[in-house]
């Protein structure tokens, strides 16, 4: 073969990175495949400005570069889960390869359209999709793929992991944070899928996906933002040695899958409780290889294109040599399994508690009864003392840190506990995930 053709779809930050990407490693490119690899049409709303593609077919209809029998590759970099699925169906119903950094659409509906391009006997390839520049879902399907993984857990999602970081090390309010994000572009001026943690869900559906082998099953992924969390709640987890992070965590149990996105405490020690910024991390346990991490820049042109354009070379090279592949979500199709994803109430966890309470005689005695009632066990205890000369009836903060209990059971307390006379307003609960359990 002279030549792999490569058309994109979607001219963005990340299309235009990644068309330089393949326009200046042209020649490290065609050394690694073993024949030329070249875009040979783009389809965009507009060029914007700064942007050149010199002699490169351009269309403003996207579907002009998936009907074009010249293109061997179809790069979606669209986003969304609109246009974009039907560009990445309608390529695949051509005979086309995909590569896509689409989460989004691969979460959703991965499943219908690996199925499609199985029938058609072509590839969809979405390193990109999770994580940007790091190489985490080959990782996982290729490079642990001698071992049954335990758990895997991490930072997916720079801008919740900035907003973070920045109200910790400097005291500042979410609000304030938020804007500056904003403000920089971690955050989109709706920051809803990053603050409230649906980015980081629809990435810890796929990578829970090849790890252990089932279904993409996002609508059963647990999903909490960090839009509640306070400095308080920071500063308490400092005085306990932990430190909040928005964290995906799946876990192997005898019962199910965890799937869960939510701000976690984490011992201060621990690696991943030192990823600050818009850095992501990801740490995958394996039975045989034990914990491993993998870090790095999580978004960005330059980064993200890195992984797609790894995609393209890996199609490509099956298009030059397509004796094997390896299976889109790493076990074989039919080899899939069904065991369960754990409903949120049977997962277990060890608790942080934040309780406002009256500074009565007997209060703190009728909490850790009803937490004893439902044998939660305690294993921290923070009481503040009221301020101020009239420190009667005055709310102050009771910080408990549990063992591990069902989370239906932690309801069950929580919903007793507030319904206390000298408790006022709703618990805190931040759950507590161990990087050695």
């Amino acid at each position: 073969m002279s030549a792999i053709n490569i058309g994109i779809c979607g001219l963005g930050t990340v299309g235009y990175g990644s068309y330089c990407v393949l326009r200046s490693n042209s020649l490290e490119l065609a050394r690694r495949v073993g024949c030329e690899v070249r875009v040979s049409h783009v389809g965009s709303r507009r060029l914007r400005p700064g942007q050149d593609i010199g002699e490169t077919r351009f269309s403003t209809d996207v579907f002009a570069v998936v009907d074009d029998p010249q293109v061997d590759i179809l790069l979606e970099l669209i986003g969304g889960t609109g246009i974009a699925k039907e560009v990445v169906l309608k390529a695949i119903a051509n005979g086309k390869h995909v590569v896509t950094a689409n989460k989004a659409l691969i979460a959703e509906y991965g499943n219908e359209i690996f199925a499609a391009a199985a029938a058609r006997n072509v590839m969809v390839a979405y390193e990109a999709a999770v994580a940007g520049g790091i190489p985490i879902i080959k990782a996982i399907r290729e490079g642990l793929a001698g071992n049954s993984i335990q758990w895997l857990a991490g930072i997916i999602n720079g801008t919740g992991n900035f907003i973070l970081t920045e109200m910790r090390e400097k005291s500042r309010p979410f609000a304030d944070v938020l804007k500056e994000a904003q403000a920089l572009g971690y955050a989109e001026a709706d920051p809803t899928f990053d603050v409230e943690g649906i980015d980081a869900a629809h990435k810890l559906t796929i990578l829970s996906s090849i790890a252990f082998g089932i279904p993409l099953q996002f609508s059963k992924t647990y999903t909490e933002g960090i839009s509640g969390i306070t400095q308080e709640d920071i500063r308490y987890a400092d005085e306990l040695g932990y430190r909040i992070k928005h964290l995906g965590i799946s876990r192997r149990t005898k019962n199910g899958i965890e799937l869960r996105v939510h701000p976690t405490l984490i011992d201060e020690n621990s690696i991943l409780a030192n990823v600050n910024g818009v850095m992501n991390a990801v740490m995958v346990n394996g039975d045989a290889v034990g914990s491993t991490l993998y870090y790095g820049a999580g978004a960005g042109a330059a980064p993200t294109a890195s992984a797609v354009v790894a995609d393209i070379i890996d199609v490509a090279r099956m298009i030059s040599s397509p004796e094997s592949s390896v299976p889109a979500l790493a076990f074989q199709d039919d080899s899939l399994s069904d065991v369960p994803i754990l409903a949120m109430g049977d997962v277990e966890s060890a608790y942080y508690l934040r309780i406002a309470a009256q500074d009565k005689a007997g209060v703190l005695s009728d909490i850790t009864e009803i937490l004893g009632d439902c044998e939660i066990n305690i294993e921290a205890i923070i009481q503040k003392e009221p301020r101020g000369h009239d420190a009667s009836n005055q709310r102050v903060p009771v910080i408990i840190l549990t063992h591990e209990i069902r989370e239906a059971v932690m309801n069950e307390a929580i919903s007793r506990m507030e319904k206390l006379e000298a408790v006022e307003g709703h618990i805190t609960r931040i759950r507590v995930f161990r990087l050695d359990s």
